[in-house]
């Protein structure tokens, strides 16, 4: 199958890992597709708590039109038997597929390449693609393992000239409804959703998920804070003890000022979002404070744009930290 037609079914399957997140959690969230002869006919992902594993889905899905077939899945599958289940290497070898197409390798030491090598001994061809669209879904999977902590986004909602409030401190609302929207299906794709104590005592946040059939997938609510908490929260001392966070792998960011700062200033963000609404506030309080910088040059090179869109009368964009050369 030409290598255009790979990138199309692993993005396919990387859009079935969206079901899987946050759920699949302690788990990373993988989407499996298994093609034969230019049909669908297995699909899965993730299960709740992490099992049943996307292939495994997939495959029962198949049965026996699995066999000669192609799979299509966004991480290495796993080469370890676990007391949860098998190893979806040897469920692949035993269901008989001719090809398998992976888009990410799994930086998991307890498969990280035995995966591929179990199925090539068992004659299966596999290609390894680097998927774009399947490691973005398994961001959270890589930097707890590479790094040892969540993957972090940071949410600023910012008028034209860069104000999160007005000078009195009124923030609510700078963007419409569609941009708040957005931010929801964001918080529910989370593990966990942080905000500064001064903003936990003055807005009393609910930080839950209010779009219709996603309550459920409230996350977690942490607060920067060295004070206490209200029952149902979770306090952070400091950005560097996210590490510490058990059970997150997606950390959302959501407010004020000096905690985007703060995480900022420890290079502790991975991912931005900002939602920018088409008004001048003048003389209001500023998104994002001082943040450590010694030269202009020093800011250059450290964001990429990977996305932008127009929500109703507001526009997002999307930014990846740059993490190469030593930035």
């Amino acid at each position: 199958m030409p290598p255009a037609d790979d990138a199309r079914w692993l993005a396919a399957a990387a859009a079935l890992a969206e079901r899987a997140r946050p759920s699949a959690c302690p788990n990373p969230g993988v989407g499996a597709l298994i093609l034969r002869e230019g049909r669908v006919v297995g699909r899965g992902w993730t299960q709740v708590g992490g099992r049943p594993h996307a292939e495994a889905v997939a495959l029962a899905e198949a049965g026996q039109d699995a066999r000669g077939a192609t799979l299509y899945v966004t991480l290495e599958p796993c080469a370890h038997v676990s007391e949860r289940g098998p190893a979806c290497s040897d469920l692949i070898v035993a269901a008989g597929l001719a090809r398998v197409v992976i888009g990410m390798a799994d930086p998991d030491p307890r498969t990280c390449g035995k995966g591929v090598e179990r199925l090539r001994e068992a004659g299966i061809a596999v290609s390894e693609t680097g998927s774009s669209a399947a490691t973005m879904r398994l961001e959270g999977h890589a930097c707890a393992l590479t790094q040892g902590r969540p993957h972090v986004t940071l949410k600023l909602a910012l008028s034209l000239d860069g104000c999160i409030a007005t000078a009195q401190g009124e923030s609510q609302w700078i963007t419409g409804a569609a941009a708040r929207a957005h931010c929801h299906r964001e918080r529910a794709r989370s593990d966990a959703i942080l905000v500064g104590g001064g903003t936990l005592r003055a807005d009393k946040p609910r930080l839950d998920v209010r779009l219709p059939g996603l309550e459920d997938r409230s996350p977690s609510r942490w607060a920067l804070t060295s004070g206490e908490v209200p029952d149902g929260w979770q306090k952070l001392a400091s950005p560097a003890n996210i590490s510490a966070m058990t059970g997150v792998r997606y950390l959302f960011v959501e407010g004020g000022a000096a905690t985007a700062a703060s995480f900022l200033r420890a290079d502790l963000v991975d991912r931005l979002l900002i939602y920018r609404a088409p008004i001048l506030i003048g003389g209001g309080l500023p998104g994002i404070p001082d943040i450590g910088l010694g030269a202009l040059a020093d800011a250059h090179g450290r964001w990429n744009l990977t996305e932008s869109r127009q929500l109703g009368s507001d526009r997002l964009e999307v930014y990846a930290r740059a993490r190469n050369e030593g930035i």
